[in-house]
């Protein structure tokens, strides 16, 4: 009896099993359904997309539409290619993720081990940062890049994004450092070790876990920009989101969708090869600094 009650128990569990699998696979399928409609289309012809079925694998295989999102074509003062546009973004990206993740660890460094008094206060400060829409901001933001003369420059959108990254990255870092052992920095100082002593060789070395998820937030968030870039931007120093949208715009008659599709594409890899590369590591960072001991 006891055995057929096993077995019936053990037929149950894997009949939920391979149900909560169907499901899973079902949620992939819907899921992953948008990138290989953008897939396949973008390496048709124009004529295979407006009189066939875009769910169809393509007859002619081209990357004649990846050429022209790419290509640097010129239409008056504005390139309808992404590459220009790419680079902006990298030069605007690099550096934001790098100043923004640097500031976010002195930041959680200091709230956690050099403690003063409001210290609490100026974290809850820089937290409501965290939750101020970025459409509250524009004037203002705009108004000081015309007094720093960063107006329509790619310095400019590195100083907003940082600027408006620091709460989130001195979020990561303060819960992180919370949970670090103080004995180490007490240890240092009684040997003699200084402020920036101390942060560049105990704290930041032990800081892997949260940097990797500090870079990831940060490079989504940056890349992905499409409000500051559009305010912000004057044409040689626009983002890449902005010149995708651009891209679609410039299309006059007859909307060239696998074009479209494969500038959506370029937009997405940078992201997409981020996640791929560290995307592992994004959940350990997060849980890393959450239990003590």
């Amino acid at each position: 009896m006891a055995a057929m009650q096993q077995e019936s128990a053990i037929r149950t569990s894997r009949a939920a099993r391979v149900l909560i699998y169907l499901l899973l696979l079902l949620f992939a399928f819907f899921y992953l359904l948008p990138l290989f409609v953008m897939g396949v289309n973008s390496v048709k012809p124009l004529s295979e997309i407006t009189g066939g079925n875009m769910m169809a694998l393509p007859e002619i295989w081209t990357l004649e539409p990846w050429r022209k999102a790419w290509s640097e074509a010129q239409v008056g003062v504005q390139a309808t290619g992404l590459k220009p546009y790419f680079w902006n973004s990298i030069k605007m990206v690099v550096p934001a993720v790098f100043i923004s993740t640097i500031l976010g660890a002195l930041n959680g460094y200091v709230l956690t081990k050099w403690r003063f008094r409001g210290d609490t206060i100026l974290f809850g400060l820089m937290l409501f940062a965290c939750f101020i829409p970025f459409q509250i901001v524009l004037i203002p933001m705009a108004r000081m890049l015309g007094i720093f003369g960063l107006a329509g420059t790619t310095w400019g959108l590195v100083l907003v994004h940082v600027v408006y990254g620091i709460g989130f990255t001195t979020l990561y870092f303060r819960n992180y450092y919370a949970a670090f052992p103080t004995e180490l920095v007490r240890a240092a100082q009684i040997d003699g070790a200084g402020f920036f002593q101390i942060f560049w060789r105990i704290m930041l070395p032990s800081s892997g876990p949260i940097i990797v998820v500090s870079v990831i937030w940060q490079f989504t968030n940056i890349w992905n920009d499409f409000l500051f870039g559009a305010s912000f931007a004057d044409f040689s120093s626009q983002p890449m989101t902005v010149a995708l949208n651009n891209l679609v715009q410039s299309s006059t008659g007859v909307k060239e969708y696998n074009v479209h599709f494969a500038g959506a594409i370029l937009a997405a890899l940078p992201t997409l090869l981020v996640y791929v590369v560290a995307g592992r590591f994004f959940v350990r960072g997060l849980m890393a600094g959450s239990v003590k001991g």
